[in-house]
C-alpha cells in the first residue's frame, strides 16, 4: 500500500464524515494528514512505525490508523462509515461541484440517494430551491453529472439516440448506405441500452481498417462475425459483419434472442433473401407483420399467426399534453407560456397539474394558491381561442394512503393525478396499502407513476401490478404511462395487462418546461412495444371527447 492510497482512505474518511455531520474537528484532521501523507518523501511502508507519530500533520489518532492499515490492509473506522452511507450518496463524491457539505443537504433534506435522482431533481429545478444551491449551481451539476453517467456505459434510449445520427453517417460514409442497417435493442426501442447495434455488409478484414484513424475508437472484442468498439463518447458500438445472407442476418440480430429462436424455430424452411426489406419472412410464415418494436416475446408470433396485429399508437395521435407543472410550482414556464407552445405544437389541450403541499421541496399549491391558480386558468380560458388549460394537481399520496387534501378541495380540479412522492422504501405490502387507498379515492382520475422507478437510478417500490390494475378497472382510474425517459412508469412490460381489464392507459409528459412535451414521443415508443392503440390512450382524445370522458368519469 502506497502513500497514495493510504491517503485517499483518510481523505474519503473525512468526506464521509462531514457527511454525515460527525466531529467536523476530526474530518478536518483526516483531511489534513491525507494532504500531508500525500507529500511525503519517503513511503510509509518504509517508515519506523515510533516515527510515523513524528509525522507533520499526523496525530496519535491517525498515527494508529496508519499502522492499522498497514497492518490490516483496512480501517474499521472507514468501513464503518461506509457501512452507513447509501452507495448512491458515496458515488456522489464522484461529482465535481458538490462537496461533502452540498452532499449532506442532498441526501438528508432533498432525501436524493443516487447520482440519477439527483439528475432528475436538477431537471425539475429542486435544488435551487435549496440554500447554497443556485441555478447556476444547479446547471452545474446536471452537466458534470451527464459527462459522469456518459462514461458509466449503460445509456437511456434518448441518449444513444441523440449520436444515432451521427453514427450512422460515419458507417454510410464509409461502407455506403445500402451496407449499413441499425439494429438490435435500439430499433426494438428498448429503454435502456448498452450497445448501439449495426449490421454490416462487409467483413472484419475489410472493416477494420477502416477505423484505423489518427484518434480511432477502442476495440474491445473480435470474434468471426462481430467487431465491439468502444467510442470515444464511452458508447459500446458492435458491428455484425459479414459478406451474402444479409436478410437472415438482418433479422436474427433484430429481435430479441427469444423472439429469433422460436420464430426459426417454428418457421425452420423460410427462404431468406439479400433484401434487406423482411416482409416477405412473415408472409412466407403464413402470419402478420411484427414490426421490430414488438419482437421481443414468443407470444406475439403467436398472435400474428392468428390475425393481423392492432395498429399501434403513434406520435402524432397524441392530441393534448396531460400532466405538467408550471412556474407555481417547480416548473420553469409560465401556464400562459405552456398553453401558447402547446397551441403553436397543435395540441388541443393542456393538463395543468403542479406539485400538491406536501411536496414543500417543489412549491406545492396551498389551498389559498389552488383557488388563485384556478381563478386564473379561468382567466385565460375566457379568451376563447377554441383551446382549454384543464384544472389539475399532482397529489401526494401519503403515507398513510389518504391524499394531500380533503375531498371537497379535490373536487374543484377537472381531474387529480395521484402519486407517490416520498417515503419511497416501502415494503410491497406498504406500498400496495398506499396505492390502492389512493385509487379508491373517488376523485382520482389517473394513478401516477405507479412504481416510482428512476430507470438506471433507482428501482422503485416493489408492487404488485395485477391487483393495482384490478383496482383500476374497479374504481374507473387510468394509469399514467410516465413518458419523462428517466421513468416511462408504468413499465411496458405489465401493460397489457391493464388492456385485458379495459383500463385507459395515459401518455403523459410529466412536462415542467415547454421543452419537456417533447417527452411524450418516448411514452409513445415505450407504448408501441405494449400493442396499445390511440383508442386505448387518453392523451389521444381529442378536446370535445377528452371533455365528455371527464364528464362521464365524476357522474
Amino acid at each position: 500500500m502506497n502513500n497514495y492510497e493510504i491517503a485517499d482512505f483518510f481523505s474519503l474518511l473525512g468526506k464521509l464524515m462531514d457527511i454525515h455531520g460527525e466531529n467536523s474537528f476530526k474530518a478536518k484532521s483526516y483531511a489534513i494528514a491525507a494532504f500531508h501523507i500525500e507529500k511525503l518523501p519517503e513511503q510509509l511502508t518504509d517508515t519506523p512505525k515510533e516515527k510515523i507519530f513524528g509525522i507533520k500533520g499526523i496525530g496519535e489518532s491517525t498515527g494508529k490508523k496508519i499502522i492499522e492499515l498497514l497492518e490490516t490492509g483496512k480501517l474499521a473506522a472507514l468501513d464503518e462509515m461506509i457501512s452507513k452511507t447509501p452507495p448512491g450518496v458515496a458515488e456522489m463524491l464522484n461529482i465535481k461541484g458538490i462537496g461533502p457539505k452540498k452532499i449532506s443537504t442532498i441526501w438528508k433534506e432533498m432525501e436524493i440517494e443516487s447520482i440519477g435522482e439527483l439528475l432528475y431533481a436538477c431537471r425539475e429545478n429542486r435544488l435551487k430551491l435549496y440554500k447554497g444551491f443556485g441555478e447556476k449551481t444547479q446547471q452545474n451539476i446536471i452537466e458534470t453529472i451527464e459527462f459522469y453517467l456518459n462514461n458509466q456505459g449503460t445509456y437511456l434510449y434518448p441518449q444513444v439516440q441523440q449520436v444515432v445520427p451521427q453514427v450512422t453517417a460515419f458507417l454510410e460514409k464509409m461502407f455506403l448506405p445500402g451496407n449499413v442497417f441499425i439494429t438490435g435493442a435500439y430499433i426494438r426501442q428498448v429503454e435502456i441500452i448498452e450497445e448501439l447495434e449495426y449490421v454490416i455488409n462487409s467483413s472484419n478484414e475489410k472493416i477494420k481498417p477502416r477505423f484505423e484513424t489518427a484518434n480511432p475508437p477502442q476495440l474491445l472484442e473480435e470474434e468471426p462475425g462481430t467487431l465491439l468498439y468502444k467510442l470515444h463518447n464511452g458508447l459500446k458500438l458492435r458491428l455484425y459483419t459479414g459478406e451474402g445472407g444479409l436478410q437472415k442476418r438482418l433479422f436474427v440480430r433484430t429481435g430479441s434472442a427469444e423472439f429469433t429462436d422460436a420464430f426459426l424455430s417454428r418457421f425452420p424452411e423460410i427462404p431468406f433473401s439479400e433484401d434487406p426489406d423482411d416482409n416477405a419472412v412473415f408472409s412466407a410464415a403464413g402470419i402478420a407483420y411484427i414490426p421490430p418494436c414488438l419482437r421481443e416475446s414468443t407470444q406475439i408470433i403467436t398472435l400474428a399467426g392468428i390475425s393481423p396485429l392492432p395498429a399501434l399508437i403513434q406520435p402524432t395521435d397524441i392530441r393534448g399534453i396531460i400532466h405538467s407543472h408550471s412556474n407555481w410550482s417547480d416548473g420553469n414556464n409560465t401556464i400562459e407560456e405552456m398553453a401558447a407552445a402547446a397551441i403553436a405544437q397543435g395540441f388541443e389541450y393542456l393538463v395543468i397539474s403542479d406539485h400538491s403541499k406536501s411536496a414543500f421541496y417543489a412549491q406545492g399549491l396551498t389551498e389559498e394558491r389552488i383557488a388563485a391558480q384556478h381563478q386564473y386558468i379561468d382567466e385565460l380560458n375566457a379568451k376563447g381561442n377554441g383551446f382549454r388549460i384543464f384544472k389539475s394537481i399532482e397529489c401526494d399520496i401519503l403515507y398513510d394512503g389518504s391524499l394531500d387534501y380533503s375531498n371537497s378541495i379535490l373536487s374543484t380540479f377537472d381531474l387529480v393525478i395521484t402519486s407517490v412522492h416520498s417515503n419511497l422504501k416501502m415494503t410491497e405490502e406498504k406500498a400496495m396499502q398506499r396505492l390502492l387507498a389512493a385509487i379508491e379515492n373517488p376523485y382520482t382520475t389517473i394513478l401516477g407513476h405507479m412504481t416510482g422507478r428512476l430507470l438506471l437510478s433507482r428501482k422503485g417500490y416493489p408492487v404488485n401490478h395485477k391487483k393495482i390494475i384490478d383496482a383500476c378497472a374497479a374504481n374507473h382510474v387510468a394509469i399514467e404511462l410516465n413518458a419523462h425517459p428517466s421513468r416511462l412508469d408504468i413499465d411496458w412490460r405489465h401493460i397489457s395487462y391493464a388492456l385485458e381489464k379495459n383500463v385507459y392507459i395515459s401518455i403523459d409528459p410529466d412536462a415542467h418546461s415547454i421543452e419537456g412535451f417533447s417527452d411524450t414521443a418516448y411514452g409513445v415508443l415505450a407504448a408501441q412495444k405494449a400493442m396499445v392503440t390511440k383508442e386505448q390512450n387518453i392523451s389521444s382524445m381529442g378536446l370535445q371527447a377528452f371533455e365528455n370522458y371527464l364528464r362521464s368519469r365524476r357522474s
